[in-house]
């Protein structure tokens, strides 16, 4: 049997972060990740940092994103001296385009509502009307009435923030082992043990960070991740000089000249695959918002599912054996706080008291309730 001092199930953005601030704080952690054909979200993550609209009616996790908007260029920056990888991290601000009078309304009063349930705390962000609108983002689609905008909000590159985090994990002496899927464990006296096929590990700690399969792992070590099943689809255009003079949730231009879009989700299905009705949709509102999009070629579209717990926000918990659990759908937006505050505290072997509203237990007081 293989032995370990700490094992990380998972080596997407969330697993990557975790093992990376982990070997920054002096741990040398040992990643295990699943095959390529996985159902990882990492790979159809739209690459924001994105603090606008979340955290409604659980205002702990509009300060948490909040929180990481803030740290992202002091993780680029360490990202950058650790790996050499310009990930690309841009913080302009961000527009939420609204096609009616009855969606900017509705966007008002959830930010409204945000800010009030933050105590003022949250990002401030502004309402604008079309003319507003228009004056700071020319050549809007006439469907465009209206649109929020809010100065925390950015992107980065997502690919190299992925690369980057594996370097700087070899670099900093993380163990790396792909095709590793773990199909069962079991706590002993002084740690766990994990086995999958070919394999079994005697770890003193673990961190679960394996999205999808988080659900089916954490009741092994007497924790929960209820999820529930999110689809989302995304189009990429050919690439083109720079043109899009803003970003917004549902469409971005990356820094390598293509244009992402993106911003439907399907909670009826099992398959993988596209749809050609889905991507029609996408394409449609795109271009109600920028008309310039429909002279453009679309040349690839893929689709993912989302770590999306039961509620929608995080999950980091520990079970008294010395297990630990994260799981989320912002993994791009979290990234910053998973690698410098979770990480720390991980290897510390105790979270602090301000996460405990994010703890799986949540949903055990909801049902009493």
């Amino acid at each position: 049997m293989q032995e370990a001092d700490l094992t990380i199930v998972g080596g997407g953005l969330v697993g990557a972060s975790i093992a990376w601030g982990l070997a920054r704080s002096g741990a040398k952690p040992l990643v295990l990740d699943g095959s390529d054909l996985d159902l990882r979200a990492s790979r159809a993550n739209f690459a924001l940092v994105w603090v606008q609209g979340k955290g409604l009616h659980a205002p702990h996790y509009a300060l948490w994103s909040e929180r990481s908007a803030r740290e992202w260029p002091i993780m680029a920056e360490a990202l950058l001296e650790d790996s050499g990888v310009d990930v690309g991290l841009v913080q302009r601000g961000g527009f939420t385009f609204a096609l009616s009078n009855e969606e900017l309304e509705a966007m008002r009063t959830d930010m409204e509502c945000i800010a009030m349930e933050t105590a003022g705390r949250a990002q401030s962000f502004e309402v604008l009307n079309r003319a507003e609108t228009r004056a700071r983002v020319p050549h809007l689609g006439r469907d465009v009435v209206g649109s929020v905008y809010s100065a925390a909000d950015g992107h980065v590159n997502a690919l190299r923030l992925f690369h980057a985090l594996h370097i700087a994990m070899d670099r900093k002496g993380v163990t790396y082992r792909p095709n590793y899927k773990v199909d069962a464990i079991e706590p002993v006296d002084d740690g766990f043990i994990l086995k999958g096929e070919g394999f079994s590990i005697l770890s003193r700690k673990i961190v679960l960070a394996a999205g999808l399969d988080n659900e089916r792992l954490a009741p092994m070590v007497g924790l929960a991740c209820p999820l529930k099943r999110s689809k989302g689809q995304i189009l990429v255009t050919e690439k083109c000089k720079p043109f899009l003079p803003c970003l917004s949730p549902t469409i971005r231009q990356t820094d390598e000249g293509g244009i992402m879009i993106g911003d439907s989700e399907e909670t009826d299905t099992a398959s993988i695959a596209t749809s050609s009705d889905i991507s029609a949709v996408l394409a449609s509102r795109a271009i109600r918002i920028f008309p310039a999009l429909a002279d453009l070629n679309v040349v690839r579209s893929w689709s993912g599912f989302r770590v999306k717990t039961a509620d929608g926000v995080p999950i980091y918990d520990q079970s008294v054996g010395g297990a630990f659990l994260v799981a989320c759908h912002s993994g791009v937006t979290l990234a910053a706080n998973h690698s410098l505050v979770v990480a720390p505290q991980i290897a510390a072997s105790r979270l602090a008291d301000d996460l405990s509203p994010f703890s799986a237990r949540r949903f055990h007081a909801q049902a009493a309730a």
